[in-house]
């Protein structure tokens, strides 16, 4: 299945949208998986949120992390997709074969378990030995009820987009339209493509959703059902959400069943009022239009109504923004709306296009970050010396270092920010990082290093 894809990919010369973009907006090559994690990292984050199914990575138990909680997906049902499960390779298996050994586990795991499905990962050991997984899933398949997927995205093809495409392309191969031979379409009803309910995002965004009578068919992923993801194809429109990584599945889908897709985002007041507006339109009812247009404006009121003291104590502060995904860009119209200025951004695990839109909603005297090492961002910290820091958890501890105030807003979060509730709970948070005493108290008996 891979091999495809890595002659798609993996290619020597940065095509023309790539042109003006950092290095880490760029396409990577095998052996840069350290630097922006890998395509088996990047198949996990869009399979592992499918919650009653059980997900083996067939590796070294290194390689299954720390799983439970590892990326803050939540779900409202199952709880298995969260268990660390792995055939745990050793040197022995290296050297005469790790096959046997997957076979007995997914046996095990169908067993004890009881899952709807289970996907099996490969890892760079196991393909780098050899081991012909997908024979194997398709052996213990003839011997269960149940499907069991492979999914051939060692980390050495490339970057962390990669193994994103590679699960859309699992999903449109084996789960969507397999359980439901039905192609009479939900009325108006969507997909959420690359929502994966970090946190409980998603659970924000279902209330305006139900208020507007509009049917969420399913999330791919976040807090997915195996059966509900099967029935994707009856969806009457795709709303991509998260960057351009599953982009492959929403225009197959729209080639094989005929589901037309927006691109949206749900973080922010404009953008969540625009998503909802966009999705009203796409399914071409008048009543649902009017009654949308009408809805946001009245949500937006709300909302503006409850974060006007936050916005009024964050106005004019200066933040660093350094994100990836949808995230990119839309956490900068995000921070305008709260009043507060980006000094510097940059993304990581984005495409061009991301990086480009990001760069057109910011501020011209916005520095672009280009040297992510902790150096360069020691020395952009010490240039800028901002009120806060909005990024991943790979930056904390550098805010930490500088005593400056820091935001986790990618998956390490433990609070929702989509929908119109998460942009209060958003407010909320910043609120309470920027003026929490502790860092004035930190920066007067711990001076910052590097300050």
């Amino acid at each position: 299945m891979f091999t495809n894809l890595t002659k798609l990919d993996l290619k020597d010369k940065p095509s023309l949208a790539e042109a003006g973009s950092p290095k880490l907006c760029m396409k990577a090559l095998p052996g840069e998986g350290a630097e922006r994690s890998c395509a088996y990292d990047g198949a996990r984050v869009v399979l592992m949120p499918i919650t009653d199914a059980a997900h083996l990575v067939h590796g070294p138990i290194a390689c299954a992390g720390n799983s439970w909680d590892n990326r803050g997906a939540r779900s409202s049902g199952s709880q298995l997709y969260r268990r660390g499960l792995t055939t745990d390779l050793l040197e022995n298996d290296v050297i005469y074969g790790g096959e046997l050994k997957l076979k007995e586990a997914i046996l095990e795991i169908a067993a004890k378990h009881q899952p709807k499905a289970i996907f099996v990962y490969a890892t760079c050991v196991s393909a780098l030995i050899g081991d012909d997984m997908s024979k194997i899933c398709a052996e213990a398949e003839a011997e269960l009820p149940i499907p069991v997927i492979p999914v051939n995205a060692p980390g050495f093809l490339g970057d962390k987009n990669i193994g994103n495409r590679i699960a859309g392309e699992v999903l449109f191969e084996r789960v969507i339209g397999s359980g439901d031979v039905s192609a009479e379409k939900i009325p108006l009803s969507i997909n959420l493509i690359g929502e994966y309910n970090i946190a409980g995002d998603l659970w924000g965004i279902l209330p305006d959703l139900k208020n507007l009578g509009i049917t969420l068919q399913t999330a791919i992923t976040g807090d997915a059902k195996f059966d509900d993801l099967r029935s994707a194809h009856r969806a009457c429109l795709n709303v991509l959400i998260c960057s351009k990584s599953l982009t492959n599945l929403v225009r197959k889908m729209e080639i094989r069943y005929g589901i037309p897709f927006i691109e949206g985002s749900f973080y922010g007041i404009h953008d969540t009022s625009a998503t909802l507006i966009a999705i009203a339109k796409a399914l071409q009812d008048p009543d649902l239009l009017v009654r949308t247009q009408a809805y946001v404006q009245k949500r937006e009121r709300e909302t503006r109504a409850i974060i006007a003291h936050h916005k009024k104590r964050l106005e004019n502060k200066q933040a660093i923004l350094f994100t990836g995904g949808v995230k990119t860009w839309s956490m900068v119209s995000t921070l305008a709306e709260l009043g507060i200025n980006i000094l510097a951004g940059g993304t990581q695990n984005s495409t061009p296009e991301d990086f480009q839109r990001m760069k057109e909603l910011m501020d011209p005297t916005a520095q672009i970050i280009e040297d992510t090492s902790s150096a360069g961002f020691l020395k952009i910290i010490a240039e800028k010396k901002p009120d806060l820091i909005v990024a991943g958890g790979k930056t904390k501890y550098l805010a930490h270092k500088t005593r400056t105030p820091f935001l986790d807003i990618n998956h390490g979060r433990k609070l929702p920010y989509a929908g119109y509730e998460g942009m209060v709970t958003f407010a909320e948070s910043l609120t309470r990082t920027v003026f929490s005493p502790v860092w004035g108290y930190l920066r007067a008996e711990f001076p910052p290093v590097g300050g």
